[in-house]
């Protein structure tokens, strides 16, 4: 059932989830374009599609849970353990600090894959690497929907995602978009992020 990368962007433009602009992204970075992944996985049926490509790469490996970064990656999350049969939870941020709450908790040994929605930095990712390896188990690979990193990001596991694209992000000193000054700049995502 895994889709090609055309098939997948097919659905991120069907759901108008691409989006043209002047974004302030979770980095801090600034860019002329953004993934709103929650267009697409408002719909099922599109979210089990695209979902597809990150279980069936992993339905071989020994994993006990999927564990996700609140907001964006608690649908893929879900939809792939789903999809594997497998426990799913998620972090949130407490103060600024990534953690596990609501009675989370990870066993030592336990075999855990990591899901995200979208990967610029990869930041939030490495931060539920950290708490899966504080609690003493084991992360076994990395799954996600959009690499905005056009593959630069590499978290040192196994890793899947289901579009690859290009998108340039600029410093906000360096940003032609606020040089300009014709574009608002606006922040679309879950995250709050300062200026």
């Amino acid at each position: 059932m895994s889709l090609s990368e055309n098939e997948v962007l097919e659905i991120f433009t069907k759901t108008e989830a691409l989006l043209n602009g002047h974004f302030l992204l979770t980095s801090g970075r600034h860019s002329d374009k953004y993934f709103q992944c929650a267009k697409v996985l408002q719909y099922p049926n599109y979210t089990e599609q695209v979902c597809s490509n990150i279980a069936d790469f992993f339905n071989d490996f020994d994993i006990d849970t999927v564990i996700a970064p609140a907001m964006g990656g608690i649908i893929v999350g879900n939809e792939v353990a789903r999809q594997l049969g497998k426990r799913s939870i998620f972090t949130e941020r407490e103060e600024k600090i990534m953690t596990l709450r609501r009675g989370f908790t990870l066993k030592k040994g336990e075999k855990v894959l990591v899901c995200e929605d979208v990967v610029t930095t990869g930041g939030s990712v490495f931060e539920v690497i950290n708490i899966v390896k504080q609690l003493g188990a084991e992360v076994v690979g990395i799954g996600f929907i959009v690499d905005r990193s056009n593959g630069k990001v590499n978290f040192g596991y196994p890793q899947k995602n289901t579009l690859t694209v290009e998108v340039i992000s600029y410093p906000p000193d360096d940003c032609p978009l606020c040089k300009e000054n014709k574009i608002p700049l606006v922040k679309p995502g879950s995250r709050k992020v300062t200026k």
